[in-house]
């Protein structure tokens, strides 16, 4: 089971059986999951072997395989040989022996082996679903080889089911890489790691059996078996199979690790905080095999198309068969002959498997990359986006506020005193503010006396017998202590969307300082990069109009608007998508949620450990870097030009060669390599995607 025709026929196999309340299909991992009651698991299997399928429990079909799907190709690979050699050897007995009963015997035994070695599982499928009425291609070479035989061209049905049957071995190799592609993360997380132990020592456990909650140990070269928080010990850290970033990342206590990655440089004891199925990898592998199961637009449209040109295709054969002797003055062998020819040719197969294999590709390179796209049908209609909402705070800018600047007001006081004073008050407050401050400026032990917090203003206390206090422009005008001389300070910096806070004594405003929550580093690369795609960038803040304008110019962004509260996002995300089109929203999963449902495609940044954002987006920036997006809106418009490129090569093709098998003299092996010719030339096509995996 490995494609959409196959999923149809079981679901019309399944249908009707009572208990039944629903089926799940993972084709990337050829999963089918019931969802019916215990008594109807038995007829459930009975059906679907009676569709020429066999069901093993995951458990049973997991040993017997590498963990890949390969197992089942790898050892038809014997087989297939003999039947090729059987079947060149038909041909050869056809070609250059004598015309005796004793030679044609012998070139029909080996024809017959032939077909036997590479087309058993064919038959089978094929007369089961001729008995139902299904016109799948098992069907259509079923009777194409048959019809072969019963007309004489018996090396020819041979070599065309071996030519068949090598061409599906070597398709489903290739099509197991893109699927795969996933899948192979998760040999990155080791299955044993080192547990602390209630003595102090150390053990060696299997990671499927160590509680949330239990301290490892990681030493240089090792990768990360689990999720967690660093604890003890500083280290640099490759996470690029988690968030695509293609430099280590240094990390030290209370710093997030995450599965799978590599620990470069040090040893360090990490506590759990997800179990080994929670792991921020293992729920990215979750997410693609659920967004393989999706049915993107193009996908869609493919499946339709192939279930009605299947039969007209048969309709098509069977009118040369009895109309080319009475129209074109065939012989009835001759007519029966290209109506078998033009069967093979006319196969759906490249046409139905070019869209899933693109699709996966695509997916694969984006997870690859750190980008969590959760469907085919989003990682097409990326392409379209013509305007990109971002919320400020940790999407363009850092999230955490910092001093940027802070200077003297009073030449009377030292500068020294006024930073040790503004850092005593500023570090007994919890205010984000406060705490910036607090790390902005040199460390110190003094405490601070009858200390009062001033909700709306700021903070007062008594450092060495005087009274001090640090707070907003509000509480200095609230205490007679503005002036136009102090207005003229403050307005660069509220210009500039600063915070500002005044440490102020009895009497006087002593310092002046600013904070700010800063741009990221890759934010203006970013938004060049979307202009460059003719995408505007409009940026969404709950801030006031001036701070949010003036990130907005730093950052490059024409259009900003502040004050806005989740609704009023909602209703702007509204106005762009008449104005402008589809549009997107960037941010942070949870506060954004009314826009980010509102919006063509909603994207989450710097989800990598969180579950909130993964549920809330369409699309999953593991790590903070903007200019993942312009990669989806890359990666989008090459899957689709891909996606039609293949449909293009699948329809060119057996375009050519109907023609020829109609009007010309095209032979049935030439029909196989059309046919299978095609599959592997998009199968290979859609598979270049996988090359935009690496890392910039």
């Amino acid at each position: 089971m490995d494609c959409a025709a196959e999923e149809a026929e079981i679901r019309r196999a399944l249908e009707g059986i009572a208990g039944i309340r629903g089926l799940g299909f993972q084709l990337g991992q050829r999963l089918l999951t019931v969802d019916a009651d215990e008594p109807a698991l038995a007829p459930a299997l009975a059906a679907v072997r009676r569709a020429g399928f066999d069901p093993q429990p995951v458990e049973a079909a997991a040993q017997g395989d590498d963990g890949h799907g390969h197992a089942p190709v790898r050892a038809r690979w014997p087989a297939l040989a003999a039947a090729l050699m059987l079947a060149l050897g038909a041909e050869l007995v056809g070609f250059l022996a004598p015309e005796t009963t004793v030679w044609r015997g012998a070139g029909l035994a080996l024809a017959a082996v032939a077909v036997g070695l590479a087309g058993f599982d064919v038959y089978r499928k094929g007369l089961l679903a001729l008995r139902r009425g299904r016109l799948n291609i098992n069907a259509l070479m079923t009777v194409a080889v048959t019809g072969a035989f019963a007309i004489g061209q018996w090396p020819e049905a041979a070599m065309v089911m071996a030519l068949y049957a090598l061409a599906e071995a070597i398709e489903a190799r290739a099509v197991d890489r893109a699927r795969n592609a996933i899948q192979a993360l998760l040999s990155l997380a080791p299955e044993d790691a080192e547990v602390r132990q209630a003595d102090g020592g150390w053990l060696r456990r299997p990671v499927a059996g160590i509680p949330v909650g239990a301290w490892l140990r990681v030493k240089p070269g090792e990768r990360v078996p689990m999720d967690g928080v660093l604890r003890a010990g500083r280290t640099s850290i490759d996470q690029a199979p988690v968030t695509g970033e293609s430099l280590p990342v240094d990390k030290s206590a209370g710093d997030p690790v995450f599965a799978g990655t590599l620990n470069q440089t040090s040893s360090f004891e990490f506590e759990v905080t997800a179990p080994a199925s929670g792991s921020t990898l293992a729920r990215i592998i979750h997410a693609v095999e659920q967004a393989q199961a999706t049915r993107a637009p193009t996908q869609g449209l493919v499946d339709r198309f192939a279930a009605l040109y299947t039969p007209l295709v048969f309709a098509i054969a069977l009118a040369v068969a009895l109309l080319g002797p009475a129209l074109l003055g065939w012989t009835g062998l001759q007519a029966i002959y290209k109506a078998l020819v033009l069967l093979v040719i006319a196969c759906p197969c490249a046409l139905v498997i070019s869209t899933p294999v693109t699709l996966v590709s695509g997916l694969a390179s984006a997870a690859r990359r750190g980008i969590l796209v959760k469907g085919g049908i989003y990682l097409e209609e990326a392409r379209k986006l013509r305007a990109i909402a971002l919320d400020k705070t940790g999407t363009l800018t850092e999230g955490k506020p910092r001093l940027v600047d802070w200077s003297l007001l009073d030449p009377a006081t030292d500068a020294a005193t006024a930073a040790h004073i503004a850092a005593v008050l500023a570090r007994h407050s919890d205010h984000p503010v406060s705490k910036a401050i607090a790390a902005g400026l040199p460390p110190t032990r003094a405490e601070a006396e009858a200390f009062t917090a001033l909700p709306g203003r700021g903070v007062q206390a008594t450092v060495g017998s005087v009274s001090y206090v640090l707070g907003n422009h509000r509480l200095i005008e609230e205490r007679g202590l503005g002036s136009p001389a102090l207005e003229a300070r403050l307005q660069p910096h509220e210009a500039a969307g600063r915070t500002v806070t005044l440490l102020a004594g009895p009497g006087q405003v002593l310092a002046l300082f600013a904070v700010a929550d800063s741009l990221k580093p890759s934010s203006r690369e970013a938004v060049a990069e979307l202009r460059a795609l003719g995408i505007t960038p409009i940026l969404l803040s709950g801030d006031n109009p001036a701070t949010a304008s003036a990130m907005a110019r730093e950052a490059g962004i024409d259009q900003a608007r502040g004050h806005l509260l989740p609704q009023h996002k909602l209703e702007a995300i509204r106005a762009l998508q008449r104005e402008l089109g589809p549009t997107a929203m960037v941010g942070d999963g949870i506060n954004d949620a009314p826009a980010l449902a509102q919006a063509d495609i909603g994207v989450a940044m710097g989800a990598a450990g969180t579950d909130t954002a993964m549920e809330a987006a369409d699309v999953v920036v593991m790590n903070d870097d903007l200019r993942r997006i312009a990669e989806v809106v890359r990666l989008s418009r090459a899957t689709h030009a891909v996606l039609w490129q293949n449909i293009a090569l699948a329809l060119g093709i057996k375009a050519v060669f109907l023609g020829l098998a109609v009007f010309g003299n095209a032979t049935m092996w030439m029909a196989v390599f059309a046919d299978m010719g095609a599959s592997l030339l998009v199968v290979l096509n859609g598979l270049r995607l996988l090359g935009r995996a690496r890392p910039a």
